[in-house]
């Protein structure tokens, strides 16, 4: 120990980092005295700690230097001293990954994990376990079935954990332990009964009935590790969720009777987990409210900020049960940890009263400059609900937004503002000019580039629709002058979108564009030049389709399907329309619900383009003999499942629609470990006009894979109505007996069977794909000279005009544009705007006028340049 004690002068001297300044090589030259005939403790154990420590700041070694010290580090197994013992498996753990032949230690690591010095034995284990591959697993096997039950809770520690670890490259040997792990549960050590729980959920979860009796037993139990139990609370909750199960079964009762007990970590877990099932009620609310608020006037900072945290998560949920605690909440404002304080003072913006606002946000703005990024996104999240819930106030918030706008921050803070702002706008009409404002002062200093680019292209969106449009102009033209290339070229279209919109800037926006012609960089030469020959035509279809709307085709299946042309020896011309759609966003349902509350925090604008299902999936259905010639992927559905999840066999469809063809494609599971499935195939009943082309089997499907099989159907020639249609399905293979550990069959017959699945439907929306229409009413325009057809319906069934919109939207298949798929309250007629396109890529435009009475009438337009697609839509409709 004397090694590790400072020197009364470095005492002094206030200490430091005794590594700042040292070098690999040095390093690497001082590990030779590992190599030494007689091992010196005292040297080595600095050396051995200088090289773990510059491992851990991200040094690299080479595999030749790696080996060289971990061969010359495994002499120092010949000490007996105790900290040079434990920094060598240490290092045994850091070099693995990176030298060869780590495996040679295997028996001294083996020999310390069942040693009789206690001191050794837990980091062998975790040392060994690092080395060890799924081969040499079971040569430790029944070493590690004893550590894991060893009477030192460290050793058993280590094994579980490290058997947890090892479940990723060997699942099945683990899942041998499954009896070891159970007697560990009972451990009296809590750190044990913590990761024996862990390990028996990882090894059974899978599993949904085994994991209902672990539940069920373990409930019953008192377990005396709180960490164990806030783990069982989390996987009780997760089974309240997928089952679906109401708040007077058994899980819920446990999770309630958590909140009463001794330590305040379970009651907390247990409080938490209630809040936030999706179905507990306010009744059932009031218990676990109760808790959070007792740990608000708690003298623990953490509980405090743990309970405050909750409220500010559930506050937009559950506001009356939140506002029930505002006293509490308030008394908080003056928390002397800024974090509690803006978590309570946000959740106060959240559940208070219209007239509290005013006075809420000059508190925070006193030290709003004094907490991290972190808190200042959750202010603006906060300021983000409010806008939505009271837009009378989005002068004052507004105001609050452009001072944040202008402080120091990183790029998700200021990208949250952003996008709160723009939110502002989108939703009140009244608030856009004062946001632009704001925006066009923010990029004359912003120093992020993504962002900049991001304002750019919402000015030249929203700019021309404004009262003065060429109060913007001077904004945007500033980036040209004084950017980086990329910016310069945002802001070259973002000018394009004021010529195409605002006739009489046109000759102004030309001068500037023949300015930028002159530009350093080629991209913002080429875009100048593409659209000031676009103005130049004063067409206005070729504004449309090449500037405010310009054609959104995916950039990745482009530059493929360019390359594959390029090699391909035709003389037909390259047809965009062949290249499949750019994915548009379409966030999952708890995003829905954040953006609707207004709590979605963007991550900044910085994220890759969200890849298509199509992208996605192309590539390998090209790969597969009889699908690659049916031209290019149109659209891909959503994922269907024909079977229960917790049947035997689980088969999910995935339809994959091209020009005149669909290809289904079968996810199929095996979930009996006693049987091997071959010739694996699904056999339908097709509707009529369908022509069955090929069957793709899946030749061998062992227990717990996946294997898929496919199948390629033709539409109907000229009966586009049929091209709706149900069929039948089953799913048929050969069965052959297996036995469960191995896997492998008892014989090499096998007999046919057949399992019913859930009829599969091709539906009007699989054969569309969405497109987002910028400027819809120029697009409708354009369209005059399609064939256009018109009908009224009642939707009697329907009794809000959202639920009306929501269900139009859903059976079409289509984009709404210009957020008319929200419904202003209070409103009793809406016309709903939407846009796609038709297989094979005809465009369509609907208009659908709707008015609420007894029921919702409908008054649909469908516009297309085909004839039979707006029959189609219409007939479906009806």
């Amino acid at each position: 120990m004397s090694s590790f004690k400072r020197d009364k002068k470095e005492e002094e001297d206030g200490g430091g980092n005794p590594f700042q300044n040292i070098e690999r090589t040095t390093v690497l030259q001082e590990a030779r005295i590992f190599n030494e005939t007689s091992v010196n403790p005292r040297k080595c154990t600095p050396v051995l700690t200088k090289l773990l420590y510059l491992l851990n700041q991200g040094e690299t070694l080479s595999v030749k230097e790696a080996t060289d010290v971990f061969f010359a580090m495994t002499k120092l197994f010949q000490s007996r001293d105790v900290i040079l013992r434990r920094m060598v498996y240490l290092g045994i753990k850091e070099l693995s990954a990176i030298a060869d032949d780590v495996i040679i230690v295997t028996s001294s690591l083996t020999k310390d994990m069942t040693g009789k010095e206690d001191m050794y034995r837990a980091a062998a284990i975790r040392a060994l376990c690092s080395i060890t591959d799924a081969t040499m697993l079971q040569a430790i096997e029944r070493y590690m079935k004893q550590a894991i039950v060893d009477r030192n809770p460290a050793v058993s520690s280590a094994a579980l954990v490290s058997s947890l670890h090892m479940t990723k490259f060997a699942p099945d040997v683990v899942k041998r332990w499954v009896n070891e792990a159970q007697e560990a549960v009972n451990s009296d050590n809590i750190m044990v009964q913590y990761h024996a729980l862990g390990l028996l959920y990882h090894i059974r979860k899978s599993d949904r009935l085994a994991v209902t009796k672990l539940v069920a037993k373990l409930t019953r139990m008192s377990l005396k590790s709180p960490y164990a139990v806030c783990m069982l609370i989390r996987i009780t909750a997760k089974l309240l969720e997928e089952d679906d199960a109401t708040n007077d079964s058994p899980y819920f009762e446990f999770i309630e009777s958590c909140l009463r007990h001794k330590s305040e970590m379970v009651m907390y877990e247990a409080a938490h987990a209630i809040v936030n099932l999706k179905r507990t009620t306010n009744r059932e609310l009031i218990p676990a409210i109760s808790i959070l608020q007792l740990m608000c006037g708690s003298s623990k900072p953490t509980l405090r900020f743990a309970a405050v945290r909750t409220f500010n998560q559930v506050a937009i949920s559950h506001p009356a049960a939140v506002a029930s605690c505002n006293l509490d909440l308030e008394n908080l404002i003056t928390d002397s940890n800024r974090s509690i304080a803006t978590l309570a003072i946000t959740t106060l913006l959240k559940t208070g009263a219209e007239s509290s606002v005013d006075r809420l946000m000059k508190q925070i703005a006193t030290f709003v400059s004094e907490i991290s990024d972190e808190f200042k996104v959750v202010v603006v999240q906060a300021i983000r609900a409010l806008a939505l819930k009271f837009p009378r106030k989005h002068g004052v918030l507004m105001n609050f937004l452009s001072a944040m706008l202008r402080d120091e921050g990183g790029l998700e803070y200021k990208a949250s503002i952003a996008d709160t702002i723009i939110t502002i706008i989108e939703d009140n009409p009244e608030t856009k000019e004062i946001g632009l404002a704001h925006l066009c002062e923010f990029i004359e200093d912003c120093e992020h580039i993504s962002l900049a680019v991001r304002i750019l292209h919402l000015l030249g969106k929203e700019g021309p629709k404004t009262k003065q449009p060429s109060r913007y102009i001077r904004f945007v033209y500033n980036r040209v002058i004084l950017e980086c290339p990329s910016i310069r070229a945002a802001a070259v279209s973002a000018m394009a979108q004021f010529g195409a919109s605002c006739p009489d800037l046109l000759e102004n926006i030309q001068v500037l564009l023949a300015r930028c012609q002159m530009d350093s960089d080629d991209e913002v030469r080429d875009r100048a030049t593409y659209y000031s020959s676009i103005l130049g035509t004063l067409d206005k279809s070729l504004y449309n389709s090449y500037i405010l709307d310009p054609p959104q085709v995916s950039v990745t299946s482009l530059e493929r399907l360019l390359k594959e042309y390029s090699h391909a020896d035709t003389r037909e011309p390259f047809d965009i329309k062949s290249v499949p759609l750019a994915a548009i966003p379409s966030p999952d349902e708890h995003e829905v619900k954040q953006k609707s509350e207004g709590m979605l925090v963007s991550q900044g604008p910085a994220k890759p383009a969200p890849v298509s299902r199509e992208e996605n999936y192309a590539e390998k259905l090209s790969a597969i003999p009889g699908i690659q010639t049916l031209g290019p992927l149109f659209r891909t559905s959503d994922v269907v499942e024909l079977t229960e999840s917790e049947t035997e066999y689980f088969v999910r469809c995935i339809k994959h629609c091209y020009s005149n063809h669909v290809v289904l494609q079968f996810d199929c599971l095996n979930t009996l470990s006693d049987q091997l499935l071959e010739n694996v195939r699904v056999q339908l009943e097709p509707s009529e006009g369908y022509e069955i082309l090929d069957e793709i089997p899946c030749p061998k499907l062992p227990y717990n894979e996946t294997g898929t099989t496919y199948v390629i159907l033709k539409f109907p020639e000229n009966d586009l109505p049929n091209s709706i249609g149900t069929f039948g399905a089953v799913l048929k293979f050969i069965v052959k007996d297996c036995d469960p550990t191995t896997g492998l069959p008892d014989t090499d017959e096998g007999y046919e069977d057949e399992y019913m699945l859930e009829d599969l439907e091709i539906t009007l929306g699989d054969q569309i794909q969405k497109i987002n229409k910028v400027n819809w009413a120029a697009a409708w325009e354009e369209a005059a000279s399609f064939i256009e057809m018109e009908d009224t319906y009642s939707l009697s069934s329907m009794n809000s005009l959202d639920e009306a919109v929501k269900n139009i939207i859903q059976f079409l298949g289509l984009q709404p544009a210009e957020r008319t798929d929200k419904v202003p309250e209070g409103k009793n007629i809406h016309t709903l705007l939407l846009a796609g396109q038709f297989r094979g890529g005809i465009d369509i435009l609907v208009r659908a006028k709707l008015a609420l009475s007894d029921g919702v009438t409908m008054q649909l337009t469908v516009r297309s340049p085909d004839d039979n697609v707006a029959e189609l839509i219409t007939s479906a409709v009806g």
